[in-house]
């Protein structure tokens, strides 16, 4: 109970510091969210994107 008291009193006391936490927390998980999205859609799709397929197709023309 003390910790839920501590974190209450820090963060979700003031409105100012409650809409901050929020705030920050949605960056974040918006950023770890995208990130694991991406890195999902690139195990899905592993070879058949540019990226894993362009050294077949491209040529070293001078």
């Amino acid at each position: 109970m003390a910790l839920g008291t501590q974190v209450y009193n820090l963060l979700f006391r003031r409105t100012s510091t409650f809409a901050l936490t929020i705030v920050v927390g949605v960056l974040f998980f918006e950023r770890a969210f995208d990130q694991g999205a991406n890195a999902l859609y690139e195990h899905l799709n592993q070879g058949k994107l540019w990226k894993h397929i362009k050294h077949k197709y491209e040529t070293d023309e001078k």
